[in-house]
């Protein structure tokens, strides 16, 4: 059996080399995997807040680990609706929280780090929400560092994110490199089991649960489509020029300072000098350079 660090490996690789998943299902049998799942989310604070059953992390045992690997070999692990409750937002609106069984935290869990380990080497650099050693941190630091000179930053937001996320387009999207449909059916069984709100039972027509361990990585791989239609469409699309045409008013001024110099006027180039500082040397509004 291998160790979860090589099944992990060589899925990174896998995924940076840009070759397809064949047997990606069998993963979920090694029970190393589950442990380290385990040790990722025991102590997490909801490991304790029990589902739509009384089932936490207390009482966790190897046996129960079996049953459950035992289980998803045979194809028979189904996934329990998810306990919906309301979380109250600064606005006054309320955000619906996913409350999954500890046993579908755990698959869970180990479907993440498949998952993580195969498409993170794939995903844009510019991207740091939800990824491993990125965030907010990350972010701010690229910003310092590599876009000196930004004028206009557009903030976007995506309402619902998690909860509107289409099924189909998303496992369309994952069957594009994992050509495996044990493991598609058994995400595809993940998304729609449901929801227990008041022990009333409602369909998931759409969206990962939020509270749902999968949800973040599965966010990714779907925006990812987003990021390279930006990076790779956009972009080049809208750039323009290789270099900003210089001032007219700054080259004016150039003139008349060569000439002021010429004629010996000190005061008069000290004066044309100070104009020159206050204004950019290269047109701001050229029509022939923008970039995205």
């Amino acid at each position: 059996m291998q160790s979860a660090k090589t099944v992990l490996g060589v899925l990174r690789e896998r995924g940076r080399r840009g070759l397809p998943c064949d047997e990606l299902y069998r993963q979920l049998s090694n029970p190393q995997l589950y442990l380290l799942a385990y040790g990722r989310i025991y102590a997490n604070h909801g490991a304790m807040t029990p589902g739509v059953t009384p089932e936490t992390v207390d009482g966790m045992s190897q046996r129960k680990i079996s049953r459950i690997i035992e289980a998803v070999r045979h194809e028979r692990y189904r996934f329990r609706p998810v306990r919906r409750v309301l979380i109250p937002k600064k606005n006054g609106k309320t955000r619906p929280l996913g409350l999954p069984t500890w046993s579908d935290k755990l698959v869970g869990e180990v479907v993440r780090l498949l998952l993580e380990a195969y498409y993170d080497p794939t995903f844009s650099d510019r991207s740091h929400g939800f990824r491993p050693r990125r965030g907010c941190h990350t972010a701010l630091r690229e910003v310092a560092h590599t876009w000196t000179g930004t004028s206009w930053f557009i903030e976007g937001d995506i309402a619902d994110c998690f909860g509107s996320l289409d099924h189909q387009v998303l496992l369309s999207i994952l069957g594009e490199k994992i050509h495996d449909q044990r493991f598609l059916r058994l995400v595809r069984n993940m998304l729609t089991a449901g929801y227990l709100e008041d022990w009333k039972w409602g369909a998931t027509l759409s969206g990962a649960p939020q509270g749902g361990v999968t949800s973040p990585v599965l966010s990714n791989i779907y925006l990812h489509k987003l990021d390279e239609f930006v990076e790779k469409v956009l972009i080049p699309e809208y750039t323009r020029g290789d270099r900003r045409a210089r001032n007219p008013v700054y080259l004016e001024l150039q003139n008349l300072l060569a000439k002021a110099r010429r004629r010996g006027d000190r005061a008069e180039a000290r004066t044309l000098r100070q104009q020159m500082v206050s204004l950019p040397s290269s047109d701001p509004d050229d029509p022939g350079y923008r970039r995205l």
